[in-house]
């Protein structure tokens, strides 16, 4: 598993740390989940940036991009060639979009490793570390988090317990050990129907914001560009994290919703600036020729441009090889003589005889009679 590498376990230690550092300001399990998620989104805002508008062009470049597809059907290399411009023309990455969502997985299972409550080992367990009485601890054993944690206290949040699950609302949690033994200790997660409506809710409030988000998303990108497979990934993505929601802590829940509240607002001001939208492809198509003009040459530069200078190095490389390797096909004595205006040198080869001596073509026999008629015209 990813959570076993050690680079990764230096992650999750330094995730539970800032959180438990957190803790220790405000006293407040759900407030230092929200606060510790703002802060992870501040520090990938430029990501961010990046990540909605390569999302956005990409979108936006679809109906081009079909048709190229259209075009050179059957030549996938002549289609990828087009491709590329069409990326360079535009200033467009594909891969921009990639790695600050790459980046957002190992933040979401940190979160997880450090908000759900440390698995206790059985007391005769031989695999037993010493000095541990947790698996997969990540906050600092000397910090009020990890004693509140442990002891299942003070995990409240908008009347919901921050480790339940939605599926375990309503009910009490039993605690079990590394092996799925039950430890004899419960989890608070209420005792009656009404006390699910709080993890319902805020369940809720996560599938609506994905939801939004991904809406917000399809009203900024042309018409042109979306397709029938985007309008049903918008539907179905709500209601996978949905799904996923169900069986996680609330606390993770509470941290996603968060995110994508944070995400519909910066999407709100990119729009609202100009950044995105059906006009923005539009205007940096413009900003890109006048770039050109001015230049002399290609309006951006970066991986795609390098990619594209070392593949028409490599076709004039290939063209300058191939070159020498063509030779002119044979010509015959007889039929240079009667050329047009293309062979100058065989008429003027067999002309030296009658002007200059006894200079005569090789094997030419026609070109004598044919040069005095022209002359006598």
């Amino acid at each position: 598993m990813i959570a076993e590498i050690a680079p990764f376990q230096a992650l999750l230690d330094a995730v539970g740390w800032l959180l438990a550092w957190i803790y220790d300001l405000v006293g407040n399990f759900g407030l230092s989940i929200i606060i510790l998620t703002v802060v992870f989104r501040v520090v990938l805002l430029p990501l961010g940036i990046k990540q909605i508008k390569a999302m956005q062009a990409t979108q936006a470049l679809q109906p081009k991009i079909k048709e190229i597809q259209k075009k050179y059907k059957g030549n996938r290399q002549k289609i990828q060639e087009q491709q590329m411009k069409l990326y360079q023309e535009y200033g467009v990455n594909p891969l921009g979009g990639c790695l600050p969502v790459l980046l957002q997985f190992p933040i979401l299972i940190a979160m997880y490793s450090v908000i759900r409550a440390p698995v206790p080992y059985p007391p005769d367990d031989p695999d037993k570390p010493a000095n541990e009485e947790f698996a997969n601890n990540h906050l600092p054993e000397d910090s009020q988090l990890y004693r509140d944690v442990t002891t299942h206290q003070n995990q409240d949040f908008l009347f919901t317990n921050l480790q339940c699950p939605p599926a375990s609302a309503g009910r009490s949690l039993a605690v079990r050990d590394t092996e799925g033994e039950p430890t004899g200790t419960t989890i608070d997660c209420g005792d009656s129907i009404p006390d699910r409506i709080p993890y319902y809710v805020l369940l809720l409030l996560m599938i609506g914001s994905t939801f939004y988000s991904t809406r917000q998303t399809q009203k900024a990108t042309p018409a042109t560009a979306q397709t029938s497979q985007t309008q049903v990934i918008a539907r179905i993505m709500p209601l996978t994290f949905g799904i996923l929601g169900y069986t996680v802590p609330a606390g993770l829940v509470l941290y996603w919703t968060v995110s994508n509240l944070f995400q519909v607002g910066q999407q709100t001001v990119m729009l609202r600036l100009g950044h995105i939208g059906p006009e923005a492809m539009d205007r940096r198509l413009e900003q890109a020729r006048e770039k050109a003009a001015t230049k002399g040459d290609r309006p951006r530069t970066g991986f795609l441009a390098q990619m594209m200078d070392r593949a028409d190095q490599e076709r004039k490389r290939r063209g300058g090889e191939s070159t020498p390797l063509r030779k002119p096909p044979p010509r015959s004595p007889g039929k240079g003589s009667k050329g047009t205006g293309g062979t100058p040198r065989a008429t003027g080869s067999g002309s030296a005889g009658p002007q200059g001596g006894p200079r005569k073509p090789k094997g030419s026999g026609g070109s004598g009679p044919n040069r005095p008629k022209r002359r006598g015209r």
